[in-house]
């Protein structure tokens, strides 16, 4: 399962994907080893968290997106980002979310962010206006 946009590839985070992936390529932060210990635990999960989002220009990751968790009993996602500058957050936020819509138990995506993180209001401010 891949998404792509014009400029990213996008991909869900496996065990066996962050096995291809050196330490020096991508810092592997603290959310990501919980969603795959919870993957490895369930893996209808695979989809709900952490997807890498990979430039194809220069097939470097450079960055994650995802969801928090399979929709809730309101049908409800929440959706968290960590990619900076040029545009790429909105691309990817914006192909990450119309995949949820492709699923009948997703009505809703929720985001939130801090009051004071203006490039992350920014991106919400920009979903799916390009």
């Amino acid at each position: 399962m891949e998404l792509h946009t014009q400029r990213l590839k996008i991909v869900p985070c496996t065990d066996e994907l962050l096995s291809t992936i050196s330490t020096e390529e991508y810092k592997i932060g603290p959310h990501i080893k919980m969603f795959l210990e919870k993957l490895r635990e369930d893996s209808t999960e695979l989809g709900w968290g952490v997807w890498l989002v990979i430039n194809k220009e220069s097939n470097t990751i450079i960055g994650d997106i995802g969801f928090k968790g399979k929709p809730n009993s309101e049908n409800t996602v929440e959706v968290g980002y960590g990619i900076i500058n040029k545009g790429f957050a909105t691309e990817a936020l914006n192909e990450i979310i119309n995949w949820a819509f492709t699923h009948d138990d997703v009505d809703k995506v929720v985001a939130e962010c801090l009051h004071d993180n203006i490039p992350s209001i920014k991106v919400l401010e920009n979903w799916n206006s390009e």
